[in-house]
């Protein structure tokens, strides 16, 4: 598979005739569309971008005209993967699973086509073919093509097992068994020939080719991708304060598109591999632009653009775009309400009694002292005549300055500004 700005993959594993999985060129994909699909477990209402390596690819495989399975782990999610996991997770009903499923669903409507006739994308729940299986039957004509041998050396069962204090309870344990049934599964019904996922879930694919193999004695595949980390050896996808979500309620869209601003100069061409889909040409030509001028920061601005188009629309990428540059001292004059509303809460924001701004208002220097920006009213008149504060992103040096209701905008906010980078958002009520 070859696709413009894709990232490179680790490798194909086919079930091979002794059971032992290995890595070979030849793969399906170059013969005909293929079948393939990717896990997620809804343990949260909303996907991350540590999500969209795997996503991305299911993307490019169906732009390549293969057939994408997105599967929702109704099932796997009840019970939580161990992998990269030092704890036990925990345990949601099914009744959160559900809330979870039918949230990240629309989320994936963006980033696969589910309506195309060609080769549309399928959202599949593994709960829907489990609910009926008993315990016994399970162990019978599953759990007997494995041995605990061969599940104690995997990766993300032994590093468990070391851990003492911790250890991995039989729940967990069993993780594996229920992921190789899926694509037993799926192998049997859709003719899946092809499970990817990252690089860490590589014990469990390898688990479902063997068992595949046994059952069907069926020929299917398994490709990983990187888990993907910063160059300073952070994890990737993670800010100051959590998670960067693709729902805009729990990251906002402002937020998103600064994550993606923010990236180390060092990662960014990477990431516009991993992230966009621009084409190759174009990825060099912002690399050329980035080595020789990388503070103009023409990469970062592309990436962030990018994914934020993707995620959530190019209207809301314009609107997060503005609200940046509002925070660089952009000017106020059009601004949206709703654009203003990405600042709020992104700064600091101080209430103020509304009728102090009626009438003759309240004196500028009070002010500042009200929203923290200044330890009293002497250094805030010292800081306003040395050209230091601004109104709505408009320099003020008389220290005489009232501050009315004139001044608000959208009938209930002031933006402060002491220097370069201090921002209050003053709302009165």
């Amino acid at each position: 598979m070859t696709t413009e700005g894709a990232p490179e993959c680790l490798g194909f594993a086919p079930a091979a005739s002794d059971g032992n999985s290995q890595f070979v060129n030849a793969s399906p994909v170059e013969e005909k569309p293929i079948t393939l699909y990717c896990g997620f477990d809804p343990t949260a209402d909303s996907l991350h971008v540590g999500n969209l390596v795997p996503l991305l690819a299911l993307r490019r495989f169906q732009l390549l005209g293969h057939h994408p399975i997105a599967l929702a782990g109704g099932a796997t999610g009840c019970i939580g993967d161990p992998s990269g996991k030092s704890q036990e997770r925990q345990l949601l009903t099914k009744e959160i699973l559900d809330g979870n499923i039918a949230k990240v669903r629309e989320q994936l409507a963006k980033l696969l086509d589910f309506e195309t006739p060609q080769n549309p994308a399928r959202l599949v729940d593994n709960a829907s073919w489990t609910a009926g299986i008993s315990f016994l039957d399970f162990l019978r004509d599953i759990g007997k093509h494995f041995t605990v041998n061969q599940m104690v050396a995997k990766e993300s069962v032994r590093a468990r097992m070391e851990d003492r204090e911790v250890g991995i309870s039989y729940t967990e344990f069993s993780y594996m068994l229920l992921q190789a049934f899926d694509f037993y599964h799926l192998a049997k019904e859709t003719g899946c020939e092809l499970q990817i996922g990252g690089s860490d879930q590589w014990g469990n694919i390898t688990a479902g080719i063997e068992l595949t193999r046994k059952k069907i004695s069926k020929q299917v595949y398994g490709l990983t991708l990187p888990l993907i980390t910063n160059a300073d050896g952070s994890k990737f996808g993670k800010s100051v304060s959590g998670a960067i979500w693709l729902d805009a309620k729990r990251t906002s869209v402002y937020k998103f598109y600064q994550f993606w601003i923010n990236t180390d100069d060092r990662d960014v061409i990477r990431y516009l591999k991993y992230f966009t889909f621009l084409a190759q040409a174009e990825i060099e030509t912002l690399e050329k632009a980035h080595t020789e001028n990388p503070g103009g920061r023409v990469a970062h601005r592309a990436l962030a653009k990018a994914t934020t188009d993707l995620i959530h629309g190019a209207g809301a990428t314009t609107e997060a775009i503005r609200a940046s540059e509002i925070l660089f001292g952009g000017e106020l004059k059009d601004v949206s309400e709703s654009t203003f509303n990405e600042i709020v809460g992104e700064v600091p924001t101080k209430e103020l009694e509304l009728a102090k701004l009626e009438g003759a208002g309240i004196p500028l220097a009070e002010l500042l002292v009200h929203a923290g920006l200044c330890p009293s009213k002497g250094q805030a008149r010292k800081d306003i005549e040395g050209g230091g504060v601004n109104i709505n992103n408009v320099r003020e040096a008389n220290a005489a300055r009232a501050v009315t209701t004139a001044d608000l905008l959208f009938g209930k906010h002031i933006l402060l500004r002491k220097g370069k980078k201090n921002y209050v958002v003053v709302t009165a009520k």
